[in-house]
């Protein structure tokens, strides 16, 4: 049903106007694995959309969550009404995509791309220079002296890339994306579902290494040959570049 609609999605998909887009690829095979573990988890408890519709916890949490979690948008019409199977898988895998992936590629990359204040300066203390004036003069005859002179100062700086690293960081204690405690559930079908889940995982971690490793994805490792594993499931402690955390914490 639903998990086989999402694998021929899966192959429409693999025809990027970009091929060469490690986000897009990646993303997207971590995003169907969530979608598909989503989806058999959700279907193996709620059997028909009337049980969505009359289960009073699931509809609180979604009330809630509009109009007040969100209750500057709770009267948008792109709301999901939460009446059907459909809509709770969706609405499950979009939060976590967003918490764990998403999160991740956005995140954890961070201190690597732009703890180099030059690469990514955190402001700019000048406007930006016109025709005419001296600033433009000299920012045509000396473009790097006049770059330098648009970013912040030193302690500013410094006060900059501490942030970055420390956002950066993977805790000890982190919790990757596809693991989880023993004994979380005795029902054996959501057991099989999530090793599955596990497993999808791993091997697009393999996937994501031999891609880097293939020459033929200049995008993945740029000119200067650092290869993309903002989305390599499993991390480490420290400043590793990639590992998806199951949440976000500070």
């Amino acid at each position: 049903g639903i998990a086989d609609g999402d694998i021929n999605s899966l192959k429409d998909l693999d025809n990027l106007v970009i091929e060469d887009y490690p986000y897009a690829v990646d993303g997207l095979k971590i995003w169907f694995a969530i979608k598909k573990w989503v989806s058999d988890y959700c279907s193996f408890y709620y059997k028909t959309d009337g049980m969505v519709q009359e289960d009073p916890e699931l509809q609180a949490w979604w009330k809630e969550l509009r109009e007040v979690g969100h209750g500057d948008k709770k009267d948008e019409p792109w709301w999901p009404k939460m009446q059907t199977r459909e809509e709770l898988i969706e609405s499950c895998t979009i939060i976590i995509w967003l918490a764990s992936a998403f999160h991740a590629a956005v995140n954890f990359g961070q201190y690597a791309y732009g703890g180099y204040s030059p690469s990514r300066p955190t402001g700019s203390r000048r406007f930006m220079p016109e025709k005419g004036t001296p600033e433009y003069t000299e920012l045509a005859n000396n473009p790097e002296k006049a770059f330098l002179k648009t970013i912040t100062p030193q302690l500013t700086c410094l006060q900059g890339m501490t942030l970055v690293e420390t956002l950066s960081q993977q805790s000890s204690e982190e919790v990757y994306l596809g693991t989880r405690e023993d004994n979380w559930t005795t029902d054996k079908e959501p057991l099989s579902y999530f090793k599955a889940f596990h497993d999808r995982l791993a091997e697009i971690e393999d996937e994501i290494t031999s891609m880097n490793e293939d020459g033929k994805w200049k995008n993945r490792v740029g000119p200067v040959k650092v290869p993309y594993t903002l989305l390599f499931p499993t991390g480490e402690v420290g400043l590793p570049g990639k590992g998806i955390p199951n949440s976000i914490s500070i």
